[in-house]
């Protein structure tokens, strides 16, 4: 989820669709999210890791 962000992060930058820059910006934001609450040991979706 985060490459993927990013990948629409970079994209949105190049053409300037200003829709994929914010949809890059989320994607990134939630897959850090959720990566550092598999990190800390808590249940993500009822997994007990996230990756």
């Amino acid at each position: 989820m985060i490459v993927l962000g990013v990948i629409l992060l970079v994209i949105g930058l190049v053409t300037g669709i200003n829709i994929l820059w914010t949809i890059g910006i989320i994607l990134a934001v939630v897959g850090l999210v959720l990566w550092l609450l598999g990190t800390t040991g808590h249940a993500v979706g009822g997994r007990p890791h996230y990756w």
